[in-house]
């Protein structure tokens, strides 16, 4: 369950916040430019990214004034206002020291807190900040084109290349991304704030900061010049710079999220915090479009990027539409994990289906076991299984193990001849069998020989996408 929605008074105004975690330290997470508290959960990275913070500090999240759920009404204020803010939500948590952690302009609020109530900062960590704005719009023409984007395309979620380039081909997560600026902030206070946040200068404040101090920075981050984190390294005395590599602006998008996430817990509690592991039940599936390599080559760039987009669009509204998890795009197919094995097969059923209306031919591979849910990753061979029986496929084929056949018994779903698979790095022999696709019946069982040719095909096309599910 999301965390709680409170406010705390400042002066007239009242600031949204939430508190989650359970932690021996206190962390109040200063966000950037806009924010909205809720709507951050609604994003899987961003989720998972908060979660983690949570799983060794007690986070302190709120919406700064004009932002998100907290108060509009009236003047933005500057940064004294801003730094009441933090110190409400302080008060009406009950901390009375905590460490601040900023994000991108926030950082630069953060530090000014600190420099001003030492008392009341315990540490401080910047990500992605700066003590000048030039260091984030270095001329008058670059932010021009920014207010241009806030007044005419603002909550299109177009910007996003922007801020996360490695997320640009994602439709989901542009979506997210459009639903965030809209929910952040309206165009007018959009405006409002960046005008503001045209002025910060806290260059001579940075040796005032006598708090112990970590300062995270993306070497290639496209939104704050790396510049930008090292001035703040050399400047606050005694503070540790961590340099990462990456072109990401937010810190929850990217490979090396889990680092940022340890290193922020290695500092704050003296002990370096590894990856949370559940282990739970799951149906775990694969699906792979069938011959992408030579489709993409015959339609070219363009119109391949079209399918994708369809393709992608159909599979995630289908894993909406029957409670699936997602959990990688592999590059022309998903891997995805159920609470349920029947809607597992019903929902690869369902897509096969809508993806055929396309023409385009899918395979599938399901199975059912415990999983490590670590990060933003599963683990385990359950997801080695998964990945194995979906090699087996062919063309509009979705193959599951015994285990998913057991378990769905009684829900109406048809399964046609089986054969058994010794599969790559599994010792013992598995049952595998074709689940039917009642209203139109999916392709006949292929030979032995041909689903071993299929299978090589297979491996080699998505070695690339699957290079974390080696042999254990």
């Amino acid at each position: 369950m999301n965390p709680t929605t409170r406010y705390a008074k400042s002066g007239p105004l009242h600031i949204a916040y939430q508190i989650f975690g359970d932690g021996p330290v206190d962390l109040v997470f200063v966000p950037g430019f806009i924010s909205h508290i809720e709507n951050y959960w609604d994003e899987p990275n961003c989720a998972r990214f908060l979660q983690r913070l949570g799983s060794f500090v007690r986070v302190i999240l709120f919406d700064k004034r004009g932002t998100g759920l907290s108060d509009s009404i009236g003047d933005l204020g500057g940064m004294d206002q801003r730094m009441d803010d933090v110190r409400a939500v302080m008060d009406a948590v009950g901390t009375e020291r905590a460490a601040i952690m900023g994000i991108s302009e926030g950082g630069s609020l953060a530090s000014l807190f600190a420099a001003h109530h030492p008392a009341r900062s315990q540490a401080l960590v910047l990500y992605g900040a700066f003590a000048k704005f030039t260091s984030w719009f270095p001329t008058k023409e670059s932010l021009d084109q920014l207010f241009e984007y806030i007044d005419t395309n603002w909550g299109s979620g177009t910007s996003l290349p922007m801020f996360a380039p490695s997320m640009a081909a994602d439709p989901a997560f542009q979506q997210w991304w459009g639903k965030f600026e809209r929910l952040g902030a309206d165009p007018g206070a959009a405006i409002t704030i960046m005008r503001m946040n045209s002025e910060i200068d806290i260059s001579d404040v940075l040796p005032s900061i006598h708090v112990p101090t970590l300062v995270i920075h993306r070497t290639d981050d496209v939104v704050v010049d790396v510049e930008a984190g090292r001035t703040l390294a050399q400047q606050i005395p005694s503070a540790r710079l961590l340099e990462l590599p990456g072109v990401d602006h937010p810190p929850w998008v990217a490979d090396n999220t889990e680092e940022i996430v340890q290193a922020i817990g290695e500092f704050l509690t003296g002990a370096r915090t590894g990856p949370v592991m559940d282990r739970v039940l799951a149906t775990v599936l694969f699906t792979d479009i069938v011959d992408s390599t030579m489709r993409a080559e015959a339609m070219g760039d363009q119109r391949w990027r079209d399918v994708m987009e369809s393709h992608n669009r159909i599979v995630r509204t289908e894993l909406e539409r029957y409670r699936g998890i997602e959990v990688r795009f592999t590059g022309d197919g998903f891997l995805a994990t159920f609470d349920g094995p029947a809607r597992a097969v019903q929902c690869a059923i369902a897509i096969s289906q809508s993806l055929q209306d396309l023409s385009i031919d899918i395979r599938a591979g399901l199975h059912t076991g415990e999983v490590e849910l670590g990060g933003n990753e599963v683990h385990g061979i359950a997801v080695n299984t998964a990945a194995r029986i979906a090699a087996l496929a062919g063309a509009r084929q979705i193959f599951v193990s015994r285990t998913v056949k057991d378990l769905v018994a009684g829900s109406g779903i048809e399964f046609g001849h089986h054969d058994q698979h010794t599969l790559k790095g599994l010792g013992e022999p598995m049952d595998v069998y074709l689940a039917i696709d009642q209203g139109r019946r999916l392709a006949s069982f292929a030979s032995a020989p041909q689903r071993r040719r299929e299978a090589e095909l297979l491996m080699s096309e998505t070695s690339h996408s699957l290079d974390n599910l080696r042999d254990t």
